[in-house]
């Protein structure tokens, strides 16, 4: 009797210590399991970030180098160089490093667009495969120093306001269809190192989804497929389905003054 209830006994112990490995097995699974989708209904951190111009003047060719195909080389310039992903470095810096952080597509829509240094980042991203669109001012898009033609002989999708009752005044960006650049600041030289402007940059679903809309819609409203020429002696401009309008000359920047208003 003794002896069938040690066996008894050591039989119950050992079902009792590998019910309880079973058990911290379990556990440890569903502890797992739980962190797991805390990650996934945690809400990522948003970004938000505001630019201000006037900014310092930074040397920028370490950002084009590192951005595509090319090695990195030391640039012998006395410039400052900045690094793209340091908040504290110059606004500009950090608009170009937005800018070149896009993989699947760039949305720009801006008023007027004659900085080269930033013409020269949505070409290198044109050239990289991202989807590149652009709507801007159909009056200032042939200001001189205008990006636009350069964007265009390059293969960028460019459409332009074609109402002559109101300018295309907006100047935001979206990249990757996540990420919004939006302010007062014209992609112009005289906006970047003259001028008093701002720049909000943001990933908030919330925020960014309207200006993807309102990009959407200016984007199939200004399809010149959609605007037929008038018939002759209707009394619109040539090639234009819109009245001509004597004072429309005089929108165009005709100095460097007008342009540094106008930033």
């Amino acid at each position: 009797m003794g002896r069938q209830r040690g066996i008894v006994s050591s039989r119950s112990t050992s079902e009792v210590l590998k019910l309880l490995g079973v058990g911290v097995v379990g556990l440890s699974l569903g502890i797992e399991w739980l962190c797991w989708v805390y990650r996934r209904l945690k809400p990522a951190p948003r970004l938000t970030e505001v630019l201000f111009f006037p900014c310092e003047s930074t040397c920028l060719e370490r950002m084009f180098t590192s951005a595509g195909d090319a090695p990195e080389l030391e640039c012998p310039c006395g410039t400052s160089h900045g690094a793209s992903n340091d908040t504290s470095s110059g606004s500009f810096t950090r608009l170009l490093s937005h800018l070149l952080s896009a993989r699947v597509s760039l949305d720009v829509c801006v008023f007027t667009f004659s900085h080269f240094e930033l013409s020269r980042a949505v070409l290198l991203l044109h050239a990289r495969g991202v989807y590149v669109r652009v709507i801007t001012d159909r009056d200032y898009m042939s200001a001189t120093g205008s990006q636009i033609g350069v964007l265009r002989k390059a293969g960028i999708c460019v459409r332009h306001e074609l109402s002559r009752a109101v300018h295309m005044h907006h100047k935001f960006a979206i990249v990757d269809g996540r990420l919004l650049l939006s302010g007062s600041l014209n992609w112009t030289l005289t906006a970047m190192q003259s001028n008093q402007e701002n720049l909000l940059v943001t990933d908030d679903p919330a925020i960014v989804s309207p200006y993807r809309t309102q990009f959407q819609h200016l984007w199939e409203a200004n399809d010149p497929a959609l605007h037929k020429a008038p018939p002759p002696g209707s009394g619109h401009h040539k090639g234009r389905g819109f009245p001509r309008k004597p004072w429309a000359a005089l929108l165009r920047p005709v100095s460097k003054q007008a342009e540094r208003l106008l930033g």
